[in-house]
């Protein structure tokens, strides 16, 4: 019977190893690693009713459903990646979630917390996927980078966080779904010593949340 059930998972991992065509990194994609989970869970509880035949059975249960919970970002992600190429926006996984990272050369203006124009394009094309994809939360952080204060920072993060999830309100993505926030200068992705890592900090991300 163990036998049965690892090897039902390994043929789940063996078959959807890829290459990631953003990195070129050979992988297991999300949506296996969920094929697997789901199926060595349906096959142990099969198992535990019907034996060997109930274990086939349940691997078969439990793999569709964790290829489509690991699926369901998965091709999120992909979209995101999509749509916003050369705009100058990451789109990466983070676990379970997807993770926007908007620079303010494309969305606002030094000390300013107003969407320029060129960030309409951006969040038109993440509402319109967020919208095709309704089982998703999102969660919008801004953050500055370290120069002035806190009393300064603080608020301006917030109102640009605010700003970003007003307009994807305007686009139709329920209220229900967006939270946001600022973070000041904290949790740098880059150094504040250079005028170029203080830009990369200046940023807002939008964080897609799997709420299945």
């Amino acid at each position: 019977m163990k036998k049965v059930i690892l090897s039902l998972v390994a043929v789940c991992f063996l078959a959807a190893c890829a290459t990631d065509p953003y990195t070129g990194e050979s992988k297991v994609s999300k949506t296996a690693w969920g094929t697997g989970i789901g199926t060595a869970v349906g096959a142990g509880v099969g198992a535990l009713i019907g034996g060997e035949k109930g274990a086939l059975i349940g691997a078969g249960i439990g793999g569709v459903t964790g290829a489509a919970t690991g699926g369901y970002m998965d091709i999120q992600a992909r979209k995101l990646r999509e749509k916003l190429t050369g705009t100058g926006v990451q789109v990466a996984r983070d676990g379970d979630n997807v993770r926007l990272i908007m620079p303010n050369s494309i969305t606002f203006n030094t000390n300013e917390a107003t969407l320029k124009t060129s960030a309409n394009n951006v969040l038109d094309s993440v509402a319109l996927v967020a919208n095709e994809y309704d089982k998703t939360r999102l969660q919008i952080v801004g953050y500055t980078d370290s120069t002035g204060n806190d009393k300064i920072n603080q608020p301006l993060s917030e109102r640009r966080a605010a700003a970003v999830a007003n307009y994807l309100a305007l686009r139709k993505v329920a209220g229900s779904r967006i939270s946001s926030y600022g973070a000041g200068a904290a949790n740098p992705i880059a150094s504040n010593a250079t005028a170029e890592g203080r830009a990369q900090n200046r940023r807002v991300e939008i964080m897609l949340i799997n709420a299945q």
